[in-house]
């Protein structure tokens, strides 16, 4: 019987001799707290059984289950072990882990309500083999052994999730984790895994209120502290917040009809510093911009050094308003039916203040070189590094940005069970998921009057932390900054409204059958879903009241001071060391001192597109259960069968200019075996194996047929006085990624809540996507919009996503836990959990030469992930600490210029502490208290450049230094 929340179990309904296995599962949710909120890492039981689908048993102890429910309690009768606290969640996870087909990693809720983290990408960034990286300082999406977010499948509840990104990534932030009873993480698939990526696949799972015994009532209370403090003052975004949430399950009709119901708010303040270092380069001397690219000469400036040639502080100030609701009603009114609705809705509001100064340093400032003085260097390899001076002409450019987020998710599914008698069993399963964004992002120039100049004094790190900069204008006074365009940017503004829609409505259908010979069952099911995502931007740009917007009509340096009635308290920016800047109401000054025109350029219009992906899934599963000569084998060997079925419709610029709608798209086919197979091969020692083929559809906006496609006249050459086609954009005839991956793990348990456990995985990508020029590209399809000049052949070039030749991983994993108590009686209390990876991986080396940069290694893959728990948990007391690393890994990022290029972010490392006590007696019983401290140590989030210097000489430099301060939280749970 297979445990995953997404299998919708019926505990109540099973047979004495299969309830062991589901108790496992349901304790983490019986858990009553002595000690504080913990989640467990641990593997979810899935011997032969469907992987998505309830197995609801036979009644034949229908009369006796109700009756113990009444008289005894349902935890008793269902033989389950109630086990509480961090210690009792682990062994909890190790019962399951042992009885697992396949190899997944999980983490359960120990109570009803309680949170030990800030979010489940937290708690799934501490599961081996797992890593996450941090976006506005919090966990947000997931890599699973080296490989990019964007390879991993997530689902809820066994279903695929709408998204709101322009990929198919979930984004955790939006699944409170107070109402998500656990998630598992499948490291090899089965037959019956719908949804699955090429990583892994995620499965969220919502409470089921017929696991628990009885009535339950949760509540929780926090608030929240961010020690950045309130860095723009007037914004409404301060430093305090807080995380509330309520629970409410309880049993009906003789423990027949479920109802669940639970809402969580979180109102959170994020305050980052932020500091970029645009590029470096060598100014002046042998092979410098002077020299080698013709470029003039920067006075001041030694010859042959590195220097920094521009820069952004920013400090930016958040407040995310998240409301999430969940509620589930199941049913079981008799022993052949079982059905479940679960819903899930979410609101998702963010606000967000950006204000900061930036300047350009180089040689080409539309001032004119910066002039520099007393330069001083440091040593470094291969040339020396600009520290300190002093530059003048330099002209300030300040940058007030406003961005307002609203997104709603919601996803409903209904699931039923039936039992036909003589074995066999039968599953339905509807579900529709939908994701809507709607984002307004606006910002504003502002500088000195008439494009005026200043000087600066820098002190900046040789490598990582904060500058000192020293302006000669205070960059806060109304009456030496005013709107205007510093740099000659052509525009004094920019506004933009985006407006996404997601959704998936899916159907499922299975049958299950007792077979003979080696295997106990066979699985059988089709599988449909219909995916559309459809994006939409619009972009304007502002003008000042008074100027013109177009040819001789604007004017650039035009100024206007800011109304006093808009201005804020100053921005501080004194961590780098320019003290306070103009803070503004950015909305306000735009509606009453700008007007607006249409500003849509190629990136605005190829961000209109719709792609629709239509596929359906049929697959069967073999349940394996048998003996291989004295060792006892089990497992499951199958095969999914994928068709899909995708289209785009979009635009065709030639540039700027919109020319005509365009459709594109294409169907394919993908067979997919797996194979899983664990044998005991001794006293609580497992041996496991897994052999799949898997794959992962390309990014959806990179299937969308936007295209900017134009005839350009040759002026030499064979081809000269002829017009030949030119372009790029997105692919919808892409091909999905495709993998075959081979696993290794041994196991061995020992005492209640100890382990250790190998594993080893090779996986080869038979098929990647690289950004490549098709030579040959056929336009045949799009629309010339100057039919005076006709193309001289429907052949071109174009560049665009492209199925091509993958690379290679192999990886190696290991991970234990430890009771004190095993090692000495005075340890009693003590424990620990870590894990660590290494992982290597190649790609194809002639796919990605031509970018400066380039990795040898798959992007986002980052070679060792390590975690490391401490606790102690006695006499209602709990203290836990823990520490996470990710080493560096490279991305890919879209340089100055809208280039493609690379970028490293730096390794990682974040360590949170929490304590706790929990009143397990008198009329205190069932309060705890939590203290919790994120991001103990403000680890930095750091990033490094990767160009090529003048003389093709290619060096890495820092590029961001950003820190979030710490969070603290403290606050009540409260369980009846």
């Amino acid at each position: 019987m297979d445990c995953r929340r997404s299998q919708y179990l019926v505990v109540h309904r099973m047979p004495r001799a299969r309830r062991p296995l589901a108790a496992a599962c349901a304790a983490a949710l019986l858990a009553m707290g002595t000690a504080s909120p913990a989640w467990a890492q641990q593997t979810q039981d899935q011997p032969a059984s469907t992987p998505q689908t309830t197995q609801p048993a036979p009644a034949d102890k229908k009369a006796a289950d109700k009756q113990a429910a009444k008289s005894e309690g349902r935890a008793t009768n269902l033989d389950a072990i109630v086990v509480t606290g961090i210690a009792g969640s682990i062994e909890n996870a190790l019962r399951t882990k042992e009885n697992a087909n396949n190899i997944v990693e999980a983490i359960s809720a120990e109570d009803i309500g309680k949170l030990p983290d800030a979010s489940i990408a937290e708690s799934l960034a501490r599961l081996p083999g797992l890593a996450t990286q941090r976006v506005d300082g919090r966990a947000d999406q997931i890599s699973i052994r080296g490989l990019s977010p964007d390879f991993a499948g997530t689902t809820l509840n066994g279903r695929e999730q709408a998204t709101i990104g322009e990929n198919r990534g979930v984004e955790f932030d939006q699944y409170p984790a107070e109402l998500i009873s656990g998630a598992v993480v499948y490291k090899t698939p089965d037959a019956s895994l719908i949804g699955q990526g090429l990583s892994g696949t995620m499965d969220l799972h919502t409470l089921h209120p017929l696991d628990l015994p009885n009535r339950a009532i949760a509540a929780n209370l926090r608030g929240e502290y961010t020690s950045n403090g309130k860095l723009n003052p007037g914004t409404g975004t301060g430093d305090l917040g807080h995380r509330a949430s309520f629970s409410y399950v309880d049993q009906f009709l003789d423990h027949t009809l479920g109802v669940a119901v639970g809402f969580a708010q979180l109102d959170s303040p994020i305050q980052e510093k932020q500091y970029q270092a645009w590029w470096w380069s060598l100014d002046n001397g042998p092979g410098s911009i002077e020299d080698a690219w013709g470029g003039p000469h920067t006075p001041g400036m030694p010859d042959s050094v590195l220097s920094q040639e521009g820069m952004q502080l920013r400090a930016q100030s958040e407040n995310q308003l998240r409301n999430g609701l969940m509620a589930v009603l199941e049913w079981a009114p008799n022993d052949w039916y079982h059905g479940t609705l679960d819903t899930y809705y979410s609101t998702f509001n963010e606000k967000k203040y950006t204000n900061g100064a930036q300047w350009a340093s180089g040689p080409y400032n539309s001032a004119g070189p910066a002039e520099y003085s007393n330069v001083g260097t440091v040593p470094a390899s291969p040339y020396p590094i600009v520290t300190t001076g002093t530059i003048d002409n330099i002209r300030p450019i300040l940058q007030n940005e406003y961005t307002k987020e609203h997104d709603k998710l919601f996803s409903v599914g209904w699931n039923n069970q039936f039992q036909f008698g003589n074995g066999w069993e039968a599953m339905a399963d509807l579900s529709y998921s939908s994701a809507k964004k709607d984002l307004h992002d606006a910002y504003l120039f502002s500088g000195i009057p008439d494009q005026g100049t200043t000087s600066v004094q820098f002190a900046t790190p040789q490598n990582y932390g904060y500058p000192n900069f020293r302006t000669g204008v205070d960059l806060s006074d109304p009456s030496s900054i005013m709107f205007t365009d510093p740099d000659d940017y052509g525009y004094n503004g920019r506004q933009e409204f985006d407006h996404q829609d997601d959704h998936i409505k899916a159907i499922r259908l299975q049958v299950s059958h007792p077979v003979g010979w080696i295997f106990s069952t066979v699985d059988a099911g089709v599988n449909y879903s219909d995916r559309k995502k459809t994006k939409s931007a619009d972009v304007q740009f502002a003008w000042l009241n008074g100027n013109g917007s177009t040819g001789s009509d604007y004017n650039p340096a035009y100024s206007v001071p800011i109304n006093p009635s808009f201005i804020y308290g100053p921005t501080n920016l004194s961590y780098g060391g320019i003290g306070s800047i103009l803070n503004y109401n950015v909305l306000a000054a735009l509606n009453s001192q700008f007007y607006l025109t249409s500003g849509n350029g190629q990136n605005d219009w190829a961000r209109n597109y719709s792609v629709e992906e239509k596929v359906p899934v049929a697959y069967v599963k073999f349940n394996i259960d048998t003996m291989l000569g004295d060792i006892p084998l089990r497992g499951n060997a199958g095969v999914q069968f994928v068709h899909t079925n995708q289209s785009s419709d979009a635009l065709q610029t030639n540039g700027n200019d919109l020319v005509a709608p365009i459709s594109g798209g294409t169907s394919y086919n993908n067979v997919l075996p797996s194979l899983n197979l664990i044998a005991t091969i001794g006293e609580k020692q497992y041996l496991r194996f897994g052999l799949a083929k898997t794959m992962a559809r390309g990014r959806i906006d990179d299937e969308k047929v936007a295209t900017s496609a134009s005839l350009n006249l040759v002026e030499s050459g064979p081809a000269a006085g002829q017009y030949l086609w030119t372009g790029s954009g997105g692919n919808p005839n892409l091909k999905p990624y495709v993998a075959v991956g081979t696993d290794l793990s041994w196991e061995k348990y020992f005492g209640k809540s100890s382990y250790v456990a190998v594993a080893v995985f090779n996986k080869n990508l038979l098929n990647y996507i690289y950004n490549q020029t098709v030579l040959d590209y056929d336009f045949s399809h799009y629309t010339n919009d100057d039919p005076t000049h006709p193309a001289s052949s429907n052949i071109g070039s174009f560049t665009t996503p492209e199925n091509g030749t993958g690379g290679k991983m192999q990886g190696l994993e290991l991970s234990g836990s430890l009771e004190g108590g095993l090692v000495t009686h005075w340890l009693d209390g003590f424990g620990m959990q870590g894990n660590f990876s290494l992982t290597n991986s190649t790609v194809p080396v002639s796919s990605i030469t031509s970018i400066p940069g380039a990795p040898s290694t798959l992007p986002g893959l980052s070679r060792k992930v390590a975690n490391l728990t401490l606790y102690y948990e006695k006499f209602g007391w709990s203290f836990r600490l823990t520490e996470r690393y990710r080493s560096s890994f490279t991305g890919e990022a879209i340089a100055l210029f809208d280039q493609l290029g690379y970028q490293k972010v730096l390794a990682d490392k974040q360590t949170d502490f929490q304590a706790g006590y929990a009143f397990t007696q008198g009329s205190w019983n069932g309060l705890s208290i939590l203290l919790q401290v994120y991001n103990l140590t403000n680890s930095p989030y750091k990033t490094e450049q990767i160009s090529d210097l003048p003389n093709n000489v290619q060096v890495g430099r820092p590029l961001d230094y950003n820190t979030w301060g710490r969070t603290v939280m403290f606050g009540l749970n409260y369980k009846i």
